[in-house]
């Protein structure tokens, strides 16, 4: 996944989320801060630009604390293509097995791959 740092494309990825309201809401207020200073500390990610298929926002992994904090360790994610999706769950650095995440969407589909992923996993989702 690639971390956007540049205003530039911030600002872009900012006008092409405001076309898809309101399920891009969940990312697009994160996008809008990063691209404003970054008070909180968060960081967005993508799986390619500019031709991205999902958009992930997150607290930079350095700034938490508790690895069993899911409040603290909470994600946010739009996606063009489930194959993204499935993708991020079942194996990228940004989406581990070492802390416990809550994962906020607002797409149709989003909680049927969590369920999928943590049942290959072994795990229980709440």
């Amino acid at each position: 996944m690639l971390i956007l740092r540049c205003p530039a494309q911030l600002q872009l990825l900012e006008e092409t989320l405001r076309k898809s309201l309101p399920t891009t809401l969940p990312v697009l207020g994160t996008v809008m801060t990063v691209a404003r200073g970054n008070p909180a500390s968060h960081e967005v990610l993508v799986d390619s630009w500019p031709h991205f298929g999902i958009v992930l926002t997150r607290l930079r992994p350095e700034d938490h604390k508790d690895p069993r904090d899911y409040y603290m360790n909470q994600l946010s994610v739009f996606y063009r293509d489930k194959g993204a999706l499935q993708t991020l769950l079942e194996g990228t650095e940004a989406v581990t097995r070492e802390r416990a995440f809550q994962i906020l969407g607002m797409q149709d589909g989003l909680d049927e791959a969590v369920q999928e992923m943590a049942s290959a996993r072994g795990q229980k989702v709440e």
